[in-house]
């Protein structure tokens, strides 16, 4: 049995190996997109989805027009709009489908996954590659000790904290502002 510091090590090393293979133009690109953008709108399934729910929370906090997919406040999408959409393993029907209405809606779709010749990322109008073990590449030899997408998931976390530093800078938002726009609903 590991002990709690061995496995954080183990842990800490797979993401460290994800992250530094994601190129940094992807950042730029992705920042760009945002920054870009009239609107954002993100989606995600499962838990890569709970990663965009935070992401877009910190887009908010930097003054971002935002919203989460299914939430009963999101617009509707059209030109000038951004769909960021997550599909680490890159066949996610789901994801397909609201890739499809916003790309005939006029958006531009940014996709971010593991696997870049599956259908979501074909269906994007720019993808970001982030090469993760997803639930699709979790089994046979060398797989991560962490269970099905963590590794993708977690990789996630780190790329849009990565992201959001970089667009405050961008945008020119303090400290101080973002905490302004933070909720006082607590």
């Amino acid at each position: 049995m590991h002990t709690s510091h061995e496995l954080f090590e183990s842990i800490l090393s797979e993401l460290d190996r994800s992250v530094r293979q994601i190129a940094d133009a992807d950042i730029d690109r992705l920042v760009d997109q945002i920054a870009g953008a009239r609107h954002v709108a993100v989606f995600g399934c499962g838990r890569e989805g709970l990663q965009l729910k935070g992401f877009a929370m910190r887009l908010f906090h930097l003054g971002c027009s935002v919203s989460v997919v299914g939430d009963m406040t999101t617009p509707a999408i059209g030109a000038g709009d951004l769909l960021l959409v997550t599909a680490g393993p890159g066949e996610l029907p789901t994801a397909l489908c609201m890739t499809t209405v916003a790309r005939n809606a006029g958006a531009a779709v940014l996709a971010i996954t593991a696997q870049p010749c599956a259908s979501v990322p074909a269906a994007a109008s720019e993808v970001i590659v982030v090469p993760a073990q997803t639930m699709a590449s979790d089994q046979g030899e060398d797989v991560s000790m962490l269970p099905m997408g963590s590794v993708f998931e977690g990789s996630l976390f780190l790329l849009f904290e990565v992201a959001i530093l970089r667009l405050q800078a961008r945008l020119g938002v303090s400290d101080a502002q973002m905490r302004s726009n933070h909720t006082n609903l607590e």
